[in-house]
């Protein structure tokens, strides 16, 4: 018996380990930013289009602003995962191209960025995670998976940052409804 559980065990933990990409590098950062989206869109989408240019004070970014950076910031890891020039300009105070104006230019905006961010996780392996990159902020070199790294912690603290600019204006977060 304890043999056929050691047998399922290891023909489990190799069929995670062998998926489509061959990677758990590739599995656990992807099902982070899939994190990340199931959490920040909806919530972006539940924001009324006129609290987009609210602040809970002066000398912050507003909501809008918040979304935009934080997809910024997805395409510009993203970019450096994949060796690639940014495809976006990273705006004032990286928040994004200046042309971003309305709600559903900025969703959309945040929903391309993670598109994005999951083919350039496609490309993470087990095997180059530690090779050195460009890093998407200044000239330095970092391990790839410092900057796929970036893609969860960097658009959860946003997330938690448009949630209370959220509360604030009396929208319950979807993710706080479930």
């Amino acid at each position: 018996m304890k043999i056929l559980a050691g047998a399922l065990f290891l023909a489990a933990v190799t069929g995670y380990a062998a998926d489509a990409t061959g990677s758990v590098a590739h599995k656990v950062l992807d099902s982070q930013l899939t994190m990340v989206e199931r959490e920040m869109v909806p919530l972006a989408e539940a924001m009324p289009e006129d609290k987009y240019s609210f602040a809970p004070t002066d000398g912050v970014r507003t909501f809008g602003q918040q979304v935009s950076h934080a997809a910024a910031v997805i395409y510009a890891c993203s970019a450096a995962i994949k060796g690639e020039k940014n495809p976006i300009e990273m705006g004032a105070g990286e928040n994004g191209p200046d042309s971003l104006k309305s709600k559903a230019q900025i969703v959309a905006f945040l929903k391309d960025s993670i598109e994005y961010g999951h083919k350039a996780l496609a490309g993470v392996t087990d095997a180059n995670a530690y090779e050195m990159v460009k890093s998407a902020f200044g000239g330095s070199q970092v391990a790839r998976l410092s900057m796929a790294n970036v893609l969860a912690w960097h658009s959860m603290d946003h997330y938690g940052q448009m949630a209370v600019y959220a509360r604030l204006n009396h929208i319950v977060p979807p993710a706080s409804r479930r």
